[in-house]
Protein backbone atom coordinates (compact mmCIF):
# COMPACT_ATOMS: atom_id res chain seq x y z
CA UNK A 1 0.00 0.00 0.00
CA UNK A 2 1.16 3.47 -0.78
CA UNK A 3 -0.06 6.80 0.52
CA UNK A 4 -1.09 9.03 -2.36
CA UNK A 5 -1.47 12.70 -1.55
CA UNK A 6 -3.18 13.61 -4.82
CA UNK A 7 -6.92 14.03 -4.78
CA UNK A 8 -8.83 11.19 -6.47
CA UNK A 9 -11.18 13.84 -7.91
CA UNK A 10 -12.03 17.48 -7.44
CA UNK A 11 -14.94 16.75 -5.09
CA UNK A 12 -12.88 15.39 -2.23
CA UNK A 13 -9.78 16.72 -0.55
CA UNK A 14 -9.17 13.70 1.71
CA UNK A 15 -5.90 11.87 1.65
CA UNK A 16 -6.28 8.37 0.41
CA UNK A 17 -4.36 5.17 0.13
CA UNK A 18 -3.51 3.84 -3.27
CA UNK A 19 -4.13 0.14 -2.89
CA UNK A 20 -1.83 -2.14 -4.82
CA UNK A 21 -1.36 -5.85 -4.49
CA UNK A 22 2.33 -6.58 -3.95
CA UNK A 23 3.57 -9.33 -6.21
CA UNK A 24 7.00 -10.86 -5.92
CA UNK A 25 7.20 -11.60 -9.65
CA UNK A 26 5.37 -9.89 -12.48
CA UNK A 27 4.66 -11.47 -15.88
CA UNK A 28 3.98 -15.21 -15.67
CA UNK A 29 3.39 -14.99 -11.94
CA UNK A 30 0.70 -12.38 -12.58
CA UNK A 31 -1.39 -14.85 -14.60
CA UNK A 32 -0.90 -17.62 -12.02
CA UNK A 33 -1.76 -15.21 -9.22
CA UNK A 34 -5.03 -14.21 -10.87
CA UNK A 35 -6.12 -17.83 -11.12
CA UNK A 36 -5.23 -18.51 -7.51
CA UNK A 37 -7.28 -15.54 -6.27
CA UNK A 38 -10.42 -17.05 -7.78
CA UNK A 39 -9.92 -20.15 -5.63
CA UNK A 40 -9.64 -18.31 -2.30
CA UNK A 41 -12.27 -18.98 0.32
CA UNK A 42 -14.47 -16.27 1.80
CA UNK A 43 -12.55 -16.68 5.08
CA UNK A 44 -9.24 -16.05 3.29
CA UNK A 45 -10.61 -12.93 1.63
CA UNK A 46 -11.99 -11.74 4.99
CA UNK A 47 -8.55 -12.32 6.55
CA UNK A 48 -6.98 -10.00 3.96
CA UNK A 49 -9.91 -7.59 4.07
CA UNK A 50 -9.61 -7.20 7.83
CA UNK A 51 -5.97 -6.13 7.50
CA UNK A 52 -6.63 -3.79 4.56
CA UNK A 53 -9.59 -2.15 6.31
CA UNK A 54 -7.70 -1.62 9.55
CA UNK A 55 -4.68 -0.17 7.74
CA UNK A 56 -6.95 2.16 5.78
CA UNK A 57 -8.67 3.36 8.97
CA UNK A 58 -5.35 3.79 10.81
CA UNK A 59 -4.01 5.86 7.92
CA UNK A 60 -7.20 7.92 7.80
CA UNK A 61 -6.70 9.05 11.42
CA UNK A 62 -2.93 9.51 11.16
CA UNK A 63 -3.10 13.24 10.36
CA UNK A 64 -3.19 15.59 12.11
CA UNK A 65 -0.70 13.99 14.52
CA UNK A 66 -2.13 12.89 17.88
CA UNK A 67 -1.14 10.81 20.85
CA UNK A 68 -1.15 7.05 20.22
CA UNK A 69 -3.92 6.51 22.78
CA UNK A 70 -6.15 8.86 20.79
CA UNK A 71 -5.38 7.04 17.53
CA UNK A 72 -6.23 3.75 19.17
CA UNK A 73 -9.63 4.87 20.43
CA UNK A 74 -10.64 6.32 17.07
CA UNK A 75 -9.47 3.28 15.11
CA UNK A 76 -11.07 0.73 17.43
CA UNK A 77 -14.42 2.52 17.13
CA UNK A 78 -14.30 2.00 13.36
CA UNK A 79 -12.78 -1.48 13.05
CA UNK A 80 -14.68 -3.38 15.72
CA UNK A 81 -17.49 -5.56 14.43
CA UNK A 82 -20.25 -3.10 15.38
CA UNK A 83 -18.54 -0.32 13.42
CA UNK A 84 -17.99 -2.54 10.40
CA UNK A 85 -21.66 -3.53 10.33
CA UNK A 86 -22.70 0.13 10.60
CA UNK A 87 -20.46 1.10 7.68
CA UNK A 88 -21.57 -1.88 5.59
CA UNK A 89 -25.15 -0.69 6.00
CA UNK A 90 -24.11 2.75 4.71
CA UNK A 91 -22.33 1.18 1.70
CA UNK A 92 -25.12 -1.19 0.64
CA UNK A 93 -26.91 1.33 -1.63
CA UNK A 94 -23.67 1.73 -3.63
CA UNK A 95 -22.88 -1.96 -4.07
CA UNK A 96 -23.28 -3.67 -7.41
CA UNK A 97 -25.22 -6.92 -7.65
CA UNK A 98 -21.93 -8.86 -7.84
CA UNK A 99 -20.64 -7.07 -4.73
CA UNK A 100 -23.86 -7.87 -2.89
CA UNK A 101 -23.31 -11.52 -3.81
CA UNK A 102 -19.80 -11.35 -2.32
CA UNK A 103 -21.24 -9.83 0.86
CA UNK A 104 -23.80 -12.67 1.12
CA UNK A 105 -21.08 -15.25 0.45
CA UNK A 106 -18.89 -13.76 3.17
CA UNK A 107 -21.76 -13.60 5.66
CA UNK A 108 -22.80 -17.19 5.03
CA UNK A 109 -19.23 -18.51 5.29
CA UNK A 110 -18.51 -16.91 8.68
CA UNK A 111 -18.99 -19.06 11.76
CA UNK A 112 -17.80 -19.20 15.33
CA UNK A 113 -16.99 -15.58 16.08
CA UNK A 114 -15.82 -14.00 19.33
CA UNK A 115 -17.98 -14.42 22.43
CA UNK A 116 -18.54 -10.71 23.03
CA UNK A 117 -20.80 -10.36 19.98
CA UNK A 118 -23.61 -12.37 18.44
CA UNK A 119 -22.99 -14.74 15.55
CA UNK A 120 -25.21 -12.58 13.30
CA UNK A 121 -23.14 -9.47 14.04
CA UNK A 122 -19.91 -11.39 13.45
CA UNK A 123 -21.22 -12.70 10.13
CA UNK A 124 -22.17 -9.19 8.95
CA UNK A 125 -18.77 -7.78 9.91
CA UNK A 126 -17.04 -10.69 8.17
CA UNK A 127 -19.05 -10.01 5.04
CA UNK A 128 -17.61 -6.47 4.83
CA UNK A 129 -14.11 -7.86 5.33
CA UNK A 130 -14.74 -10.43 2.57
CA UNK A 131 -15.82 -7.70 0.17
CA UNK A 132 -12.81 -5.55 1.02
CA UNK A 133 -10.44 -8.50 0.61
CA UNK A 134 -12.00 -9.43 -2.72
CA UNK A 135 -11.83 -5.88 -4.06
CA UNK A 136 -8.30 -5.38 -2.77
CA UNK A 137 -7.12 -8.37 -4.78
CA UNK A 138 -9.33 -7.86 -7.85
CA UNK A 139 -10.35 -4.21 -8.25
CA UNK A 140 -8.45 -1.77 -6.06
CA UNK A 141 -9.95 1.25 -7.85
CA UNK A 142 -13.46 0.12 -6.94
CA UNK A 143 -12.32 -0.54 -3.38
CA UNK A 144 -10.98 2.98 -3.12
CA UNK A 145 -14.21 4.36 -4.56
CA UNK A 146 -16.21 2.60 -1.84
CA UNK A 147 -13.82 3.44 1.00
CA UNK A 148 -13.95 7.13 0.09
CA UNK A 149 -17.70 7.05 0.75
CA UNK A 150 -16.99 6.35 4.43
CA UNK A 151 -16.64 9.46 6.56
CA UNK A 152 -14.95 8.09 9.66
CA UNK A 153 -15.45 11.40 11.44
CA UNK A 154 -19.15 10.55 11.67
CA UNK A 155 -20.23 9.27 15.05
CA UNK A 156 -21.32 5.64 14.80
CA UNK A 157 -24.77 4.92 16.21
CA UNK A 158 -24.52 1.49 17.86
CA UNK A 159 -28.25 1.13 18.44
Amino acid sequence: MEINSQKPNSETSRRYIELRVPLANQGQAQRDYSGQIKRLSAASLAYVGDAVYELYVRTYFLLPPKRNANYHAEVVEQVRAEGQVWWLDKLKPYLTEAEQDIVRWGRNAASGGPRRISLALYQEASSLETLIGYLYLNDSERLLELLLKLDFNTKIDHE
